[in-house]
């Protein structure tokens, strides 16, 4: 029962981890709208959430790039992927195609980028919602009211 309650939680919270660092991706191509050769830079939500929830995909092909690690003079230094101890694994990052050419090389769309802005922060609204929402019934269950 409590592994239910957890899971729960523990997945939204991996989804509200993965829209923060969608927002700060898409605010980051905002700000490099106009950096010459600034490449946008995304990632597939769906995908990233099966990673992080360590749920796998009955339709992924099963072949993929094999991730480069980093030695360390001690296990603790990195973790797996190169990643620092203690963060989260990093989401496969894409790189944005151009919509359209441009003479600087920038492929950052400010339309699409502002659409993608506004339908994540949404999301991330309703993230935080089904977090109250849980904590709110577990404490309803808790205290009996």
């Amino acid at each position: 029962m409590l592994n239910r309650l957890t899971d729960s939680l523990n997945f939204q919270s991996e989804a509200l981890a993965l829209r923060s660092e969608r927002q700060r991706l898409i605010a980051s191509n905002i700000a490099n709208a106009d950096t010459p050769g600034y490449v946008a830079r995304d990632f597939d939500f769906a995908t990233a959430l099966r990673q992080a929830t360590g749920q796998s995909s009955a339709g992924d092909a099963g072949v993929q790039a094999p991730k480069l690690t980093m030695a360390a003079s001690s296990a603790g230094h990195l973790n797996r992927n190169g990643q620092p101890a203690g963060s989260r694994e990093q989401p496969d990052m894409n790189y944005a195609l151009a919509s359209q050419t441009n003479l600087d090389s920038n492929t950052v769309d400010m339309d699409r980028e502002r659409a993608n802005f506004a339908d994540n922060t949404v999301r991330y609204e309703a993230t935080l919602r089904f977090i109250n929402a849980q904590v709110r019934t577990l404490n309803t269950a808790i205290t009996g009211q």
